[in-house]
């Protein structure tokens, strides 16, 4: 009896998620791909990490510091994406757009320096 591998609809869920996930490393790289903050924040997070690692810091310090780098990274990401659909809507001076990007910086700034604090309370006490 011949049995052929079973079909998978193309329209099914199982089937988008490879999609999703190719769409956002894409994204992960075209985030990251000319923006100079996170040529501070990776190695900053490297850095931290090493520095846990060498401190033998307890699980649940590991998961604060990761947390907080994963915030960090993730708002640094919305940031850029903001950043690309104002280029893409206007290349003009808008007030409102560059409120928006301002806004969208002040937020990687805050998680910066709530990390920072994290990782100093984590690391230093």
């Amino acid at each position: 009896m011949d049995s052929e591998p079973p079909t998978q609809d193309p329209d099914s869920p199982f089937a988008r998620w490879p999609r999703k996930f190719a769409c956002a490393a894409r994204g992960i790289v075209a985030g990251v791909r000319g923006q100079d903050s996170f040529y501070v924040h990776l190695p900053a997070a490297v850095v931290v990490c090493v520095a846990a690692a060498l401190l033998e810091v307890s699980n649940a310090e590991w998961l604060a510091l990761i947390l907080c780098i994963t915030i960090v990274l993730a708002a640094e990401l919305f940031n850029s994406a903001i950043e690309h659909l104002a280029r893409a809507v206007t290349r003009d001076e808008n007030p409102a757009i560059r409120d928006a990007l301002d806004i969208a910086s002040g937020a990687v700034l805050v998680t910066a320096i709530g990390a920072s604090v994290v990782g100093v309370m984590v690391l230093v006490s």
